[in-house]
């Protein structure tokens, strides 16, 4: 099954952006190549573009608290395993101090390391990073894996507590959708959202051997999706075919 995502503000959609870069950083740093380590390094600028946004450390710390507030409403529940829920509350405190002890934005020490704001300045400049542009980092490039692996890590571990803060809060917002076995009837659904619940996440699972896209749009009242299948020259055409796919709404 393919799992599609798509969030119903700026926020998720931001978290869902760095987790995607969390993710691809931790593919590239345990290799060996070069080629994989500058795109790595290059992961982490993207990281700190996407990190700069000035309320977003305010924003996860705050949804950190938040989450920890609604789980404390459940202590005293017999439904609710109380050393599971010490555990999430505490992985949420941890969090939430790790990313409070951090100095300014997501990278913040990293602006202070010349050769490092030396290879951001040209990395998205096409051929921006060639040995006769930057003959220090083509040389580092030259190193040991193992040392290149070792000042990734290094660099990497600044962003660490945004990381797992945005790890937390997406699995704990994931927790929350049930999904539903739904139908789109000749390619499109079109459906209400339940009054009284802000959804942030719409989840979506197809099966691939429909070679079908979704095309998913939505707000607080309705969600759609309208389905795509692949036409020759690679373009995507409405399908009007009834096809089966399983919907999470998480709030």
């Amino acid at each position: 099954m393919i799992l599609y995502e798509y969030p119903f503000n700026e926020r998720i959609r931001t978290y869902l952006r760095l987790e995607h870069l969390f993710r691809r950083l931790g593919e590239l740093v345990p290799r060996d190549h070069p080629v994989d380590h500058h795109y790595a390094l290059a992961t982490i600028f993207e990281v700190m573009d996407v990190g700069a946004r000035a309320d977003l450390k305010s924003d996860v710390m705050k949804d950190l608290e938040k989450q920890k507030q609604a789980l404390n409403s459940y202590r005293g529940n017999p439904a609710i395993s109380q050393g599971v829920l010490d555990d999430v509350v505490g992985k949420l405190d941890g969090c939430f101090s790790a990313l409070n002890s951090l100095p300014g934005k997501a990278g913040q020490s990293l602006t202070e390391n010349d050769w490092l704001m030396s290879i951001r300045s040209r990395v998205g400049i096409p051929g921006g990073t060639c040995e006769f542009d930057l003959p220090a980092y083509f040389a580092w490039q030259h190193r040991e894996p193992s040392a290149r692996r070792a000042d990734l890590q290094r660099w990497a571990s600044t962003l660490g507590p945004l990381a797992e803060s945005i790890h937390m809060l997406l699995k704990l917002l994931r927790d929350s959708g049930s999904p539903q076995k739904v139908m789109a009837t000749a390619g499109q659904l079109q459906q209400n959202l339940p009054q009284g619940r802000t959804f942030q996440l719409l989840r979506l699972r197809i099966d691939p051997a429909l070679h079908l896209v979704p095309e998913i749009s939505g707000n607080r009242l309705m969600v759609s999706v309208r389905l795509m299948h692949e036409e020759a020259g690679e373009r995507l055409q409405p399908s009007s075919a009834d096809a089966p796919f399983e919907l999470t709404l998480c709030s």
